[in-house]
């Protein structure tokens, strides 16, 4: 299956453990999102960071925690991210954490990608619900 709707986003920094060096600036944030259309959902996460001095090349790592419905199913579910941009070219990888769905969600696979334009987020979810 394939869905694709828009969410909203908040970022807010949280207190870092790590502080970066040699001009590498280390960031954690919380997230929260709202899901419309197909996942009808609310998420909770926190993020990892890492700028460095070339404009355009960093990483991240996060976990968020979606939870609501999905076509009318609802559980919850872990989303997993890793990206890296290369001075300005972007990888991103999100997928569902195996085994971390529930409810009427137990077994559910896939993974997202996320796009902005016009200052909205977009994603498209291709999953498999066993």
């Amino acid at each position: 299956m394939q869905i694709s709707g828009e969410f909203d986003v908040k970022l807010a920094p949280v207190d870092n453990y790590a502080t970066g060096q040699h001009g590498i600036n280390l960031g954690r944030m919380s997230i929260d999102k709202i899901f419309h259309g197909d996942l009808n959902a609310s998420s909770q996460g926190e993020m990892l960071s890492a700028m460095t001095r070339v404009q355009g090349s960093a990483g991240y790592v996060a976990i968020e925690q979606v939870t609501g419905s999905l076509n009318g199913k609802k559980g919850s579910f872990v989303l997993q991210h890793f990206g890296t941009m290369n001075k300005g070219q972007d990888r991103l990888i999100l997928e569902v954490v195996p085994d971390s769905a529930t409810g009427e969600l137990t077994g559910l696979t896939g993974s997202m990608q996320i796009e902005r334009a016009d200052g909205k987020h977009f994603y498209h979810f291709n999953y498999k619900l066993d």
